[in-house]
């Protein structure tokens, strides 16, 4: 009789193994180019999150490996001091992450309560009926998911939890994977937010930038941000095409023909579609719109629009901590309000909604609230000098790469810490102070430096966009960043050409195209490898 489970044991062992050696070999760099007791400001500074990133991905354990980062980063700090060290992981690390991310924590619950309310009232189930006479396709389902990430432009963390909870009926109806889902969200969230003049990120730019002048450079920096624009056409491609690649291979061919969208992991336990027999397509579309809408006057409101200052300004200046509670605060009451009224549900019933939101929501909080607690562990050990320094060491010997070197340090410190605005807030300085504003390297410096924020946060499982997509989609965190990964990298493999190109080439227009030529190219080949889901070549994991 065959046991299927003795070779996966092999390779786990072998993995181990592996991880233990690059683990060792990591801290061996780092003691040889700075002293153990002075972990502030050097490589170490790095050791936490990378420890992390490396176990999450071997052990597929989100929440151990996190707490063992945390832990790694608080001793670090301490020098290694035991009750210090409990001290700092405690007090600096975890107490300060839930404070710092206590509006994010309540928009959560928030959301969870108005879609477990949207689905009791059976506005979900109205929304699937009208999906299966509208959307015929997977390919249909697929860039439906797509265009509504892309219409939710304001916020990330606002797109990621709305357009998963929409489009997940829909995509499941189709057969399309969790995982696959999880990819739709994430990629559309980050990249559609950071060459959206009216957003949060374009507000969080505005401010690195000279008083007056921030809007006005993110939006000369929108045509070189080759990794975001790159995503948006790469997911309109690879749907159309058919075509799907790396791990994420299987898991499409085992939804499509096993109808499992899991494959592997625990199963997330669904939510109930509710049929409601008085539910309406209204009773869905109506309390998104008005969330929507209130959330864009919360992010100008708590930016501060009625003390005189301009749309632009306010939206550069709001907390979107504040201000996505606050909207979606209204519109639950008002969707409350809103079905009480219809008749559709009883009051009793959405009350016992607001503990069913709570629920759903806890897995995201919680690694949201550990991932943060690393992030101020890198803060506290300077991470950001250390990389500032190395930037700085290395400018202005080879002037034309300089955009493509850039890429790449934004992308591994968005990997590393898990913050894309940290990232662009470290590296926009710097990057002003290496070029002269008339420099054509000017603009593209800063491009490179977004784009590189966005792929590393993109890519790392610590990022709270790449946590948000996971619960959106109601997907096992480790399988999302797993199967989306070799998709980023292909992404940021053709940007870091570009941007060589671009710092050679330097006109917008030819870069661009060039740009794109090559990404099609790419997809074209992987086409021709790998096959189409109807014919495909092969279906073993990439």
């Amino acid at each position: 009789m065959e046991r299927p489970a003795r070779p996966k044991k092999k390779r786990f062992n072998a993995t181990s193994v592996v991880a233990i050696i690059f683990v060792i070999a990591f801290g061996v760099l780092c003691a040889c180019l700075a002293p153990a007791t002075q972990a502030s400001a050097t490589l170490w500074s790095l050791f936490p999150p990378v420890m992390a990133i490396g176990l999450a991905l071997i052990t597929k354990e989100v929440y151990s490996s996190l707490f063992i980062g945390l832990l790694a980063g608080a001793m670090l700090v301490a020098k290694f001091r035991p009750l210090k060290t409990m001290d700092v992981m405690v007090k600096d690390g975890m107490i300060t992450s839930i404070t710092a991310q206590a509006g994010i924590f309540l928009f959560f619950i928030l959301l969870g309560t108005m879609v477990a309310l949207i689905n009791k009232a059976g506005g979900s189930a109205a929304f699937g009926e009208w999906a299966k006479t509208h959307i015929k396709t997977r390919v249909g389902a697929m860039l439906a998911t797509f265009l509504l990430g892309v219409l939710i432009f304001i916020d990330d963390y606002f797109n990621c939890l709305t357009v998963g909870a929409v489009m997940r009926p829909v995509t499941d109806s189709h057969r399309i994977s969790r995982a696959k889902l999880a990819y739709l969200i994430d990629a559309t969230a980050a990249p559609v937010c950071m060459i959206a003049p009216i957003s949060s990120w374009a507000a969080a730019v505005a401010s690195y930038a000279q008083k007056g002048q921030g809007i006005r450079l993110f939006c000369r920096a929108i045509p070189y941000n080759y990794y975001s624009l790159l995503t948006l056409i790469f997911i309109i491609a690879l749907s159309l095409m058919r075509v799907d690649y790396g791990p994420m291979r299987r898991y499409e061919m085992n939804a499509i023909q096993n109808g499992d969208l899991y494959t592997d992991g625990e199963r997330v336990e669904e939510v109930e579609t509710v049929h409601n027999s008085r539910g309406k397509l209204i009773d869905l579309i109506l309390p998104i719109v008005v969330l929507i809408g209130v959330c864009v006057f919360s992010l100008v409101y708590v930016g501060g629009i009625f003390e005189g200052k301009s749309f632009i300004d306010a939206f550069s200046e709001t907390d979107a901590a504040t201000a996505l509670p606050w909207g979606t605060l209204v519109a639950l009451v008002f969707t409350i309000i809103y079905l009480l009224c219809r008749k559709v549900i009883t009051f009793k019933d959405a009350m016992k909604c607001l503990p069913e939101g709570f629920s759903s929501m806890v897995a995201p909080m919680l690694i949201l609230g550990l991932a943060t607690a690393l992030k101020n562990m890198t803060s506290e050990l300077n991470a950001a000098d250390f990389v500032k320094d190395v930037v700085s060491g290395t400018a202005g010997n080879f002037q034309a790469f300089l955009p493509a070197l850039i890429f790449i340090i934004a992308a591994f410190i968005a990997f590393s810490t898990g913050t894309s605005w940290g990232t662009f807030g470290i590296l926009i300085p710097i990057v002003t102070a290496i070029f002269a504003p008339t420099d054509p390297l000017y603009v593209i410096g800063i491009s490179a430096c977004l784009a590189g924020a966005v792929c590393g946060d993109h890519c790392s499982p610590i990022s709270d966009t790449t946590i948000m997509s996971s619960a959106g989609a109601q997907c096992n965190h480790l399988n999302h960043v797993k199967t989306q990964l070799p998709y980023a990298i292909t992404v940021a493999a053709v940007s870091f050409v570009s941007y060589i190109v671009a710092g050679f080439v330097k006109n917008v227009y030819v870069s661009l195209g060039i740009s794109i030529v090559m990404m099609l190219a790419v997809l074209v080949a992987i086409r021709f490898i790998f096959g189409d889901e109807r014919h495909p070549k092969s279906i073993k994991e990439g």
